[in-house]
């Protein structure tokens, strides 16, 4: 079982910001999966499914960026998954808009809601796409450039990167993060 969790913040304020992309990288899974992710359990938005052999369990954590480990570790609890099949996808300010970048295990950089996670999982074995969304211009307060939406010249590339990233999950599932790695690092 694979579970692949978007980071993002709930709420019509913030859908298409720079802090979710996590949430729209599902919302393409979902669309090309048939997954509904409707359901609303562990504190998150959850669809099960199947990608080839693995069931999939796709999640949206309803908690807010900062608290995205308490959802992240109900379902770890419940679902008894290993760490290595947890993926999850957020956004990066160190990488240009649309870039991505995929990595085994890491840090959670200066990001919260990695940070949470790592605090309640305990571990940092667990696999992660991250999205370019570029960094806020010199005096530009970091989280109101993060709850900004995407510039007009920027709509392509992040356009892009969100389609790119759900490959390299797509491929995470259906192959491994090698290969992933390989293919879509760059």
């Amino acid at each position: 079982m694979y579970v692949i969790v978007g980071l993002g913040n709930p709420g019509k304020q913030y859908e298409h910001t720079r802090h979710n992309v996590g949430f729209d990288v599902i919302d393409i899974l979902a669309k090309e999966y048939g997954i509904s992710v409707t359901k609303i359990k562990h504190k998150a938005l959850i669809g099960e499914g199947r990608v080839g052999n693995e069931k999939v369990l796709l999640v949206k954590p309803q908690t807010y960026m900062n608290l995205s480990g308490e959802t992240l570790i109900d379902i770890y609890n419940y679902y008894k998954v290993d760490s290595n099949n947890i993926v999850v996808i957020y956004d990066d300010i160190d990488l240009d808009v649309g870039k991505i970048r995929i990595r085994k295990k890491g840090s959670g950089g200066t990001h919260n809601g990695m940070r949470s996670i790592l605090k309640y999982l305990g571990t940092n074995e667990f696999p992660r796409v991250r999205v370019g969304v570029s960094k806020p211009r010199p005096g530009q307060d970091l989280a109101d450039f993060v709850l900004s939406r995407f510039r007009k010249e920027e709509s392509s590339d992040i356009q892009d990167g969100l389609e790119k990233a759900a490959k390299s999950v797509d491929c995470i599932i259906r192959e491994n993060i090698d290969l992933s790695m390989n293919k879509y690092n760059g």
